[in-house]
């Protein structure tokens, strides 16, 4: 079945927003295997909206839309679509205590824009927006659907996860299907094919392997289909099982979970405390293990150092090993370890030091050069020179994923 997305909003034609949202619900749709057709961008103007509706309705059974919705006076995507399926507009109570709810827990008063969220499309189905003022709106004509979502991107994710999704599976009645996902790290694409080649040809006509990859990262994606899903899960799982061996040194989770929360994993096993020494990486280890609930049993802090004072004075590094080495070497890193695992009192740490661009490279030391390291309590300590390729984001990315995926082969036995 094909699909057409429809974005609606002046900021993403003149380059000030991403739209995110299309890819995202791209592939959650792939995932249910309905086929993205067309992602199509048009301005806040009512012609432009109703002429890329009506064109997407003439060339696809589903056609999902997000922005314009809202209580503002330029959002004017629902008035748009009411008049483009012949509704009225009428006050919805479903919606409007779900307005009151939020306001209220935000504090503030219930207002004429506030209330007008409530007028909706007489006929439509209302899905209500547990994350935000403007509900999904759920339109039919001649056997084809469009689902008008608001732009947020917490919000349409929200509503695409809880209702959107499960109720395109009911009404078009999708084959059962089913996905595993290995995930891994410090290993590229190309790489990953090389290894698996054998493997992936032998693969059956209902299974396929997709490649999802991101900085330092890869995962895969088996996807099967079959009408008895008992026996597709145990299929899938034993193919699974084939990949997940063929390169188990780099197999750092499985499904939805996350590198940070696999390091988190493998600390509470061995009930370690970690501590960590970031340079290039701005704190961006430390942020990612802190977004997981309950880290804070395991990860006891990290120190941001940039300066060689600040590596002197909070880590312990010594001046003269700065003035000698540098603070990108691997004296330094080593040094960094030492430091964190005694001012955390640790059983483990990582750290990180190194040259993000896009300026401070040298001859001997360009940029994109990162050491990173990892120590344990007991003396063991590993430091590693690397060479990254990317601008000043994408280096600082590359080095916090290395270094967390350090620390899980550190804990997987891996490291030696």
């Amino acid at each position: 079945m094909d699909v057409i997305l429809i974005t609606i909003g002046d900021e993403i034609l003149i380059g000030r927003t991403v739209d995110t949202n299309s890819a995202w619900m791209a592939a959650e749709l792939n995932v249910l295997g309905l086929t993205v057709r067309e992602i199509l961008s048009v301005a806040d103007e009512g012609p432009a909206i109703v002429e890329a509706v009506e064109r997407s309705l003439d060339r696809a059974e589903l056609v999902l839309l997000t922005g314009g919705l809202g209580p503002t006076r330029d959002d004017i995507t629902k008035k748009t679509l009411a008049d483009f399926f012949g509704m009225a507009l009428v006050e919805h109570q479903g919606v409007l205590q779900e307005v009151e709810r939020l306001l209220k827990k935000w504090g503030r008063p219930l207002n004429l824009l506030n209330r007008s969220v409530a007028l909706m499309p007489e006929g439509a189905d209302i899905l209500l927006n547990r994350r935000g003022t403007a509900p999904a709106m759920w339109f039919e004509r001649n056997n084809r659907v469009l689902v008008s979502m608001p732009g947020v991107p917490h919000e349409m994710r929200h509503l695409m996860t809880e209702q959107v999704l499960p109720a395109l599976q009911k009404r078009f009645e999708l084959p059962p299907i089913q996905h595993r996902h290995l995930l891994t790290a410090g290993i590229g694409e190309s790489q990953i094919a090389e290894k698996v080649a054998d493997l992936e040809e032998a693969l059956p006509p209902h299974i396929k392997l997709a490649y999802l990859p991101s900085l330092g990262q890869v995962k895969l994606r088996l996807t099967g289909k079959g009408a008895d899903a008992q026996a597709l899960g145990t299929e899938l799982q034993g193919w699974l099982d084939q990949f997940r061996a063929r390169i188990a040194d780099y197999v750092h989770g499985l499904d939805n979970s996350s590198l940070e929360e696999g390091v988190l994993e493998r600390l509470a096993a061995r009930r370690w405390q970690l501590g960590i020494a970031e340079s290039c990486t701005g704190g961006k280890i430390g942020a990612r293990l802190t977004r997981v609930p309950g880290s804070s049993a395991w990860f006891r802090g990290g120190v941001t150092a940039y300066s060689y004072e600040a590596k002197s004075s909070l880590l312990g590094v010594n001046p003269e090993t700065l003035a000698h080495y540098g603070a990108v070497s691997e004296q330094t890193v080593q040094e960094m370890l030492t430091g964190a695992l005694r001012v955390f009192d640790a059983d483990i740490a990582a750290a990180v030091s190194g040259i993000a661009g896009p300026d401070g490279g040298t001859e001997d030391k360009p940029v994109g050069t990162v050491y990173i390291g990892v120590a344990t309590r007991d003396g063991f300590s590993h430091v590693k020179r690397v060479q990254f390729p990317g601008d000043r984001a994408a280096n600082m990315e590359w080095s916090t994923v290395a270094a967390l995926n350090m620390l899980r082969r550190l804990m997987d036995g891996a490291l030696g």
